[in-house]
Protein backbone atom coordinates (compact mmCIF):
# COMPACT_ATOMS: atom_id res chain seq x y z
CA UNK A 1 0.00 0.00 0.00
CA UNK A 2 1.61 3.63 -1.10
CA UNK A 3 2.91 5.81 1.87
CA UNK A 4 -0.13 8.05 2.54
CA UNK A 5 1.51 10.43 5.55
CA UNK A 6 2.33 13.28 3.54
CA UNK A 7 -0.93 13.80 2.52
CA UNK A 8 -3.36 12.36 4.34
CA UNK A 9 -3.48 9.40 7.03
CA UNK A 10 -1.49 5.95 7.17
CA UNK A 11 -4.26 4.05 5.93
CA UNK A 12 -5.41 0.73 8.58
CA UNK A 13 -3.65 -0.40 11.79
CA UNK A 14 -1.54 -3.45 11.18
CA UNK A 15 -3.70 -6.34 11.14
CA UNK A 16 -6.70 -4.40 9.87
CA UNK A 17 -8.83 -3.59 6.87
CA UNK A 18 -11.03 -0.65 6.36
CA UNK A 19 -13.83 -1.19 4.04
CA UNK A 20 -14.36 2.79 3.24
CA UNK A 21 -13.15 4.16 -0.15
CA UNK A 22 -9.78 4.92 0.71
CA UNK A 23 -9.47 2.89 3.66
CA UNK A 24 -10.85 5.95 5.75
CA UNK A 25 -10.90 5.45 9.38
CA UNK A 26 -14.39 5.99 11.22
CA UNK A 27 -12.62 8.84 11.96
CA UNK A 28 -11.82 10.06 9.60
CA UNK A 29 -15.02 9.65 7.53
CA UNK A 30 -17.28 11.07 10.04
CA UNK A 31 -20.40 10.73 8.47
CA UNK A 32 -21.97 14.65 9.98
CA UNK A 33 -18.58 16.57 8.89
CA UNK A 34 -18.20 14.70 5.33
CA UNK A 35 -18.92 16.46 2.23
CA UNK A 36 -19.24 13.16 0.16
CA UNK A 37 -21.17 10.65 0.50
CA UNK A 38 -20.80 7.26 -1.68
CA UNK A 39 -23.54 5.34 -1.89
CA UNK A 40 -22.64 1.44 -3.07
CA UNK A 41 -25.20 -0.36 -5.32
CA UNK A 42 -24.54 -3.72 -6.44
CA UNK A 43 -27.25 -4.54 -8.61
CA UNK A 44 -27.19 -5.81 -11.96
CA UNK A 45 -30.57 -7.31 -12.64
CA UNK A 46 -30.98 -6.24 -15.93
CA UNK A 47 -27.93 -6.67 -17.66
CA UNK A 48 -28.26 -8.20 -21.23
CA UNK A 49 -24.85 -9.04 -22.56
CA UNK A 50 -21.46 -9.94 -19.83
CA UNK A 51 -22.77 -9.62 -16.19
CA UNK A 52 -20.75 -9.13 -13.11
CA UNK A 53 -21.71 -5.18 -12.74
CA UNK A 54 -22.79 -6.18 -9.14
CA UNK A 55 -19.47 -6.73 -8.13
CA UNK A 56 -18.20 -3.12 -9.22
CA UNK A 57 -19.12 -0.97 -6.17
CA UNK A 58 -16.62 -3.31 -4.13
CA UNK A 59 -14.06 -3.69 -6.49
CA UNK A 60 -13.70 -0.04 -6.75
CA UNK A 61 -13.68 0.45 -3.19
CA UNK A 62 -10.80 -1.92 -2.88
CA UNK A 63 -8.98 -0.71 -5.54
CA UNK A 64 -8.93 2.91 -4.23
CA UNK A 65 -6.74 1.61 -1.21
CA UNK A 66 -4.19 2.03 -3.50
CA UNK A 67 -4.32 5.38 -4.57
CA UNK A 68 -2.74 8.12 -3.06
CA UNK A 69 -4.90 10.75 -0.97
CA UNK A 70 -2.84 14.34 -3.05
CA UNK A 71 -3.74 15.07 -6.03
CA UNK A 72 -1.08 16.73 -8.48
CA UNK A 73 -3.03 17.87 -10.61
CA UNK A 74 -5.59 19.34 -8.40
CA UNK A 75 -2.94 20.33 -5.90
CA UNK A 76 -4.63 19.15 -2.72
CA UNK A 77 -6.02 16.64 -1.76
CA UNK A 78 -9.62 15.75 -2.25
CA UNK A 79 -10.32 13.30 0.89
CA UNK A 80 -9.96 16.95 3.28
CA UNK A 81 -13.65 16.95 2.12
CA UNK A 82 -14.48 14.47 3.92
CA UNK A 83 -15.99 10.99 2.19
CA UNK A 84 -18.31 8.65 4.47
CA UNK A 85 -19.02 5.08 2.26
CA UNK A 86 -22.49 4.43 3.18
CA UNK A 87 -23.07 0.67 3.49
CA UNK A 88 -23.82 -1.21 0.48
CA UNK A 89 -27.72 -0.95 -0.72
CA UNK A 90 -29.21 -4.37 -0.82
CA UNK A 91 -30.92 -4.55 -4.10
CA UNK A 92 -34.38 -5.43 -3.80
CA UNK A 93 -35.24 -8.74 -6.11
CA UNK A 94 -38.81 -8.36 -7.23
CA UNK A 95 -37.67 -6.15 -9.96
CA UNK A 96 -35.66 -3.13 -11.63
CA UNK A 97 -38.46 -0.45 -10.47
CA UNK A 98 -38.17 -1.72 -6.99
CA UNK A 99 -34.57 -1.57 -7.03
CA UNK A 100 -34.41 2.14 -8.86
CA UNK A 101 -37.26 3.34 -5.74
CA UNK A 102 -34.65 1.64 -3.29
CA UNK A 103 -31.76 3.58 -4.89
CA UNK A 104 -33.97 6.91 -4.53
CA UNK A 105 -34.95 6.70 -0.78
CA UNK A 106 -31.07 5.79 -0.15
CA UNK A 107 -30.18 8.37 -1.91
CA UNK A 108 -32.57 11.19 -0.94
CA UNK A 109 -31.95 11.94 3.07
CA UNK A 110 -28.31 12.55 2.09
CA UNK A 111 -29.29 14.94 -0.33
CA UNK A 112 -31.67 17.04 1.86
CA UNK A 113 -28.64 17.42 4.11
CA UNK A 114 -26.62 19.17 1.92
CA UNK A 115 -24.05 16.05 0.84
CA UNK A 116 -22.47 15.53 -2.71
CA UNK A 117 -24.02 11.95 -3.62
CA UNK A 118 -21.64 9.87 -5.58
CA UNK A 119 -23.85 6.39 -6.29
CA UNK A 120 -21.19 3.40 -6.93
CA UNK A 121 -22.88 0.73 -9.33
CA UNK A 122 -24.06 -1.61 -10.41
CA UNK A 123 -26.10 -1.03 -13.82
CA UNK A 124 -26.76 1.91 -15.10
CA UNK A 125 -31.01 1.93 -14.23
CA UNK A 126 -29.92 2.54 -10.90
CA UNK A 127 -28.76 6.35 -12.02
CA UNK A 128 -32.89 6.83 -12.30
CA UNK A 129 -33.08 6.81 -8.68
CA UNK A 130 -30.50 8.59 -7.50
CA UNK A 131 -31.51 11.62 -10.37
CA UNK A 132 -35.22 11.39 -8.48
CA UNK A 133 -34.16 11.82 -5.39
CA UNK A 134 -31.34 14.81 -6.63
CA UNK A 135 -34.21 16.71 -9.15
CA UNK A 136 -36.17 16.84 -5.58
CA UNK A 137 -33.66 19.07 -4.14
CA UNK A 138 -32.69 20.95 -7.32
CA UNK A 139 -35.49 21.37 -9.67
CA UNK A 140 -33.03 22.96 -12.45
CA UNK A 141 -31.21 19.89 -12.61
CA UNK A 142 -30.07 18.32 -15.87
CA UNK A 143 -27.88 15.10 -16.45
CA UNK A 144 -24.96 14.93 -18.00
CA UNK A 145 -24.63 11.43 -19.42
CA UNK A 146 -21.52 9.90 -20.44
CA UNK A 147 -22.05 6.46 -22.42
CA UNK A 148 -21.43 4.88 -25.12
CA UNK A 149 -24.82 3.65 -25.81
CA UNK A 150 -27.71 6.16 -25.46
CA UNK A 151 -29.57 4.54 -23.19
CA UNK A 152 -33.00 6.04 -24.70
CA UNK A 153 -35.07 2.91 -25.79
CA UNK A 154 -38.78 3.54 -24.05
CA UNK A 155 -38.51 -0.52 -23.93
CA UNK A 156 -35.93 -3.38 -23.81
CA UNK A 157 -36.55 -7.15 -23.05
CA UNK A 158 -40.24 -6.25 -21.94
CA UNK A 159 -38.75 -4.02 -19.29
CA UNK A 160 -38.94 -0.37 -19.53
CA UNK A 161 -36.74 -0.09 -16.55
CA UNK A 162 -33.59 -2.01 -17.94
CA UNK A 163 -30.45 -0.45 -18.32
CA UNK A 164 -31.10 0.28 -22.01
CA UNK A 165 -33.49 2.40 -20.72
CA UNK A 166 -32.20 4.52 -18.33
CA UNK A 167 -31.68 7.61 -20.14
CA UNK A 168 -35.36 7.48 -21.36
CA UNK A 169 -36.88 7.66 -18.03
CA UNK A 170 -33.81 9.86 -17.04
CA UNK A 171 -35.90 12.30 -19.42
CA UNK A 172 -38.97 12.29 -17.72
CA UNK A 173 -37.50 13.94 -14.82
CA UNK A 174 -35.13 16.91 -16.44
CA UNK A 175 -32.90 17.14 -19.11
CA UNK A 176 -30.16 14.82 -20.07
CA UNK A 177 -27.03 15.59 -22.42
CA UNK A 178 -25.33 12.91 -23.93
CA UNK A 179 -21.71 12.07 -24.92
CA UNK A 180 -19.84 9.58 -26.41
CA UNK A 181 -22.27 7.81 -28.00
CA UNK A 182 -21.30 5.34 -30.42
CA UNK A 183 -24.07 2.54 -30.76
CA UNK A 184 -28.01 3.44 -30.45
CA UNK A 185 -30.74 1.76 -32.45
CA UNK A 186 -32.79 3.03 -35.10
CA UNK A 187 -35.68 4.00 -32.82
CA UNK A 188 -33.24 5.69 -30.43
CA UNK A 189 -32.04 8.09 -33.89
CA UNK A 190 -35.82 8.95 -34.58
CA UNK A 191 -36.04 9.66 -31.12
CA UNK A 192 -32.93 11.77 -30.76
CA UNK A 193 -33.71 13.30 -34.51
CA UNK A 194 -37.46 14.47 -33.40
CA UNK A 195 -36.68 15.61 -29.64
CA UNK A 196 -33.54 17.61 -31.00
CA UNK A 197 -31.53 16.18 -28.15
CA UNK A 198 -28.47 17.17 -27.29
CA UNK A 199 -26.21 13.65 -28.33
CA UNK A 200 -22.65 13.88 -29.27
CA UNK A 201 -21.59 11.30 -31.10
CA UNK A 202 -17.39 9.61 -30.89
CA UNK A 203 -15.64 10.78 -31.59
CA UNK A 204 -16.87 13.87 -32.90
CA UNK A 205 -16.54 15.01 -36.38
CA UNK A 206 -14.94 18.27 -36.18
CA UNK A 207 -13.46 20.62 -33.33
CA UNK A 208 -11.41 20.57 -30.24
CA UNK A 209 -11.82 19.20 -26.80
CA UNK A 210 -12.28 22.79 -25.58
CA UNK A 211 -14.81 23.45 -28.54
CA UNK A 212 -17.21 20.03 -27.04
CA UNK A 213 -16.50 21.46 -23.71
CA UNK A 214 -18.38 24.60 -24.52
CA UNK A 215 -21.10 23.26 -26.37
CA UNK A 216 -21.94 20.53 -23.19
CA UNK A 217 -22.09 22.94 -20.62
CA UNK A 218 -24.09 25.16 -23.24
CA UNK A 219 -26.79 22.51 -22.70
CA UNK A 220 -26.17 22.28 -18.95
CA UNK A 221 -28.53 23.99 -16.63
CA UNK A 222 -26.38 25.68 -13.50
CA UNK A 223 -26.77 22.35 -11.29
CA UNK A 224 -25.39 19.50 -12.58
CA UNK A 225 -25.92 15.79 -11.98
CA UNK A 226 -23.03 13.56 -13.99
CA UNK A 227 -23.18 9.89 -14.77
CA UNK A 228 -20.65 7.72 -15.83
CA UNK A 229 -20.88 4.84 -17.64
CA UNK A 230 -17.43 3.30 -17.96
CA UNK A 231 -17.75 1.70 -21.31
CA UNK A 232 -17.78 5.30 -22.37
CA UNK A 233 -13.98 4.72 -22.44
CA UNK A 234 -12.29 2.72 -24.77
CA UNK A 235 -12.22 -0.71 -24.39
CA UNK A 236 -7.94 -0.29 -24.69
CA UNK A 237 -8.31 1.51 -21.32
CA UNK A 238 -11.58 -0.41 -19.87
CA UNK A 239 -11.87 -3.86 -20.68
CA UNK A 240 -14.36 -4.46 -17.73
CA UNK A 241 -17.53 -3.55 -18.87
CA UNK A 242 -20.96 -5.35 -19.84
CA UNK A 243 -20.83 -4.10 -23.30
CA UNK A 244 -17.77 -2.53 -24.72
CA UNK A 245 -17.67 -0.37 -28.00
CA UNK A 246 -14.64 0.49 -29.99
CA UNK A 247 -13.41 4.02 -30.70
CA UNK A 248 -14.41 5.19 -27.34
CA UNK A 249 -12.96 8.64 -24.85
CA UNK A 250 -9.32 8.46 -23.15
CA UNK A 251 -8.98 8.86 -19.74
CA UNK A 252 -7.99 12.96 -20.70
CA UNK A 253 -11.10 13.41 -22.90
CA UNK A 254 -13.04 12.35 -19.72
CA UNK A 255 -11.01 14.44 -17.07
CA UNK A 256 -11.05 17.35 -19.04
CA UNK A 257 -14.75 17.62 -19.81
CA UNK A 258 -15.18 16.95 -16.23
CA UNK A 259 -12.85 19.38 -15.29
CA UNK A 260 -14.10 22.10 -17.52
CA UNK A 261 -17.80 21.78 -16.53
CA UNK A 262 -17.05 21.92 -12.74
CA UNK A 263 -15.38 25.36 -13.30
CA UNK A 264 -18.62 26.17 -15.00
CA UNK A 265 -21.76 24.31 -13.35
CA UNK A 266 -22.07 23.23 -9.55
CA UNK A 267 -21.75 19.58 -9.88
CA UNK A 268 -24.53 18.25 -7.32
CA UNK A 269 -24.33 14.55 -7.27
CA UNK A 270 -22.81 11.75 -10.02
CA UNK A 271 -22.81 7.96 -10.26
CA UNK A 272 -20.08 5.70 -11.67
CA UNK A 273 -21.72 2.43 -13.43
CA UNK A 274 -21.36 -0.49 -15.38
CA UNK A 275 -17.60 -1.86 -13.87
CA UNK A 276 -17.81 -5.43 -14.47
CA UNK A 277 -14.77 -6.36 -12.93
CA UNK A 278 -14.05 -10.60 -13.89
CA UNK A 279 -14.46 -8.78 -17.52
CA UNK A 280 -11.09 -6.98 -17.32
CA UNK A 281 -7.63 -6.49 -15.68
CA UNK A 282 -7.77 -5.50 -12.23
CA UNK A 283 -6.15 -1.99 -13.75
CA UNK A 284 -9.57 -1.26 -15.01
CA UNK A 285 -11.16 -1.14 -11.12
CA UNK A 286 -8.17 0.88 -10.46
CA UNK A 287 -9.23 3.29 -13.15
CA UNK A 288 -13.08 3.64 -12.18
CA UNK A 289 -11.88 4.71 -8.60
CA UNK A 290 -9.10 7.06 -9.50
CA UNK A 291 -12.09 8.60 -11.55
CA UNK A 292 -14.55 8.66 -8.62
CA UNK A 293 -11.96 10.23 -7.07
CA UNK A 294 -11.37 12.96 -9.65
CA UNK A 295 -15.00 14.02 -10.23
CA UNK A 296 -14.98 13.95 -5.95
CA UNK A 297 -12.24 16.74 -6.30
CA UNK A 298 -13.59 18.22 -9.54
CA UNK A 299 -16.42 18.60 -7.74
CA UNK A 300 -16.01 19.97 -3.98
CA UNK A 301 -13.73 22.91 -5.98
CA UNK A 302 -10.58 21.83 -4.02
CA UNK A 303 -8.37 23.15 -6.58
CA UNK A 304 -5.09 24.60 -5.10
Amino acid sequence: MPDRTPYRHQGPPAGRYWPTFLTLSPEEADYDSARVVLVPVPYDGTTSYMGGARYGPRAIIAASAQMEDFDPELGTSPSDAGIFTAPELVPDVSGPQAVIASVRDAVAPHVQRGKLVGVLGGEHSITVGAVQATVARFPDLSVLYLDAHADLRDEYMGSRWSHACAARRVLEHCPVTHVGVRSLSVEEHGFIRERELPVTMWPPHSGTGADLASRVIGNLSPNVYVTIDLDVLDPSLMAAVGTPEPGGMQWADVAGLLRAVSMERNIVGFDVVELSPREGPEACAYTAAKLVYKLIGYACGRMA
